[in-house]
């Protein structure tokens, strides 16, 4: 056996050596091409069973889960933004809502302002029309008490100048004078 297997090496080196001789590639040489096609058959067949049930299934899986991934993603984001338009239009609600309110605070506050205002106004009307009867009472005693403080002055200067100028009145005859006077000066439009 190990002379079969020594000649069989022999063999190849010569058919190496031939082929150095022959001064070409030894993949193009003719006689090696049907080896060459069975290994290249058997290493086709190989790859194709470690592609098929090692690397695409995992290729394939891989990209499941990111589609899944994806999906997912994209499902969340379209609930996120129906979300989001809800809460917009909660808030443009609430917003609308609240500004109502207000606007109806502030009407009613206007209103209680007003009626206090008005009650203000009526009160202080009517403290000034009072106020004003009796500033008027007032004036009209202030008059009749000057009127009576003209008569008496009136009959006090007469008197006087009567004694300046010599003579002697009485007292009814001055009164009579003072009250003829004011008459006539009450029939020319005087007070």
């Amino acid at each position: 056996m190990t002379t079969e297997a020594t000649e069989a090496a022999m063999a190849a080196g010569h058919a190496a050596g031939a082929a150095a001789e022959k001064g070409g590639m030894p993949q193009l040489d003719f006689s090696t091409f049907p080896n060459q096609i069975f290994w290249l058959l058997v290493t086709l067949v190989v790859v194709y069973l470690i592609l098929t049930k090692l690397a695409l299934p995992r290729i394939s899986s891989v990209l499941a889960e990111r589609q899944g991934t994806i999906t997912n993603d994209l499902a969340a984001a379209e609930e996120l933004k129906l979300k989001a338009q809800e809460a917009e239009e909660a808030y443009n609600k609430a917003l609308a809502e609240a500004r109502a309110e207000a606007q109806r605070i502030a009407a009613e506050t206007r209103a209680a302002i007003q009626a206090d205002l008005d009650k203000a106004i009526a009160k202080a009307d009517d403290e000034i029309a009072a106020k004003t009867a009796q500033a008027q009472k007032a004036i009209a005693e202030i008059r009749a008490h000057a009127l009576e403080s003209v008569q008496e002055v009136a009959k006090d200067v007469a008197r006087e100048i009567v004694a300046v100028l010599g003579g002697k009145a009485d007292a009814r005859s001055i009164t009579a004078a003072v009250k003829a006077h004011l008459k006539d000066l009450k029939g020319e439009g005087r007070p």
